[in-house]
């Protein structure tokens, strides 16, 4: 049997990458909330699934949540703003072929009129952008990000972010 090493002596970071390899990985996904002078929220129409979203993605290995998210309104929209703050994290089981995610939406802020003349689609990735009144951008969302959106916008109403579980707040 192999001997554990002694804290911070020889072997032990070796010991700790070890550990490190053999634990469990979270995907982790990083949506903005934002809106338009008039309140409306942007959903953008991914190429790669059914339905609207919000803008947002996967982060990359050993990227923050909010670095994720910047990145992402970067690269889909031409975006470039400060995040506000955390509205809600989500953990959402495994599905399909998904194993389970933490899933963090931001507030975005509210974009001015130029920043919402000069949105323009980036990649292939998204096929549109468009504002939608809350109703009917709720409507658009596919049930699991539906819940996640309209929890996120009642903590951007009542400043208290939401710890979800498949979109359900836990307390």
């Amino acid at each position: 049997m192999k001997r554990r090493p002694e804290p911070g002596g020889v072997g032990w970071n070796e010991y700790l990458a070890e550990g490190n390899a053999r634990q469990a990985r979270k995907r982790v996904t990083a949506d903005v909330l934002l809106r338009d002078a008039a309140g409306r929220l942007l959903l953008v129409r991914p190429t790669y699934k059914e339905g609207w979203d919000l803008p947002g993605g996967m982060a990359e290995a050993n990227e923050s949540p909010t670095e994720a998210a910047r990145r992402e309104l970067s690269e889909e929209l031409g975006l470039d703003i400060p995040l506000k703050a955390l509205l809600c994290v989500d953990w959402v089981a495994p599905h399909g072929p998904w194993d389970d995610l933490m899933a963090f939406v931001f507030d975005g802020g509210i974009l001015t009129d130029d920043q919402c003349g000069r949105l323009r689609l980036q990649d292939e990735e998204l096929s549109a952008c468009t504002f939608f009144e809350e109703a009917g951008a709720l409507d658009r969302l596919p049930s699991r990000q539906r819940l996640r959106t309209a929890q996120a916008l009642a903590a951007l109403k009542d400043h208290v972010p939401r710890y979800l579980e498949n979109g359900i707040p836990m307390w």
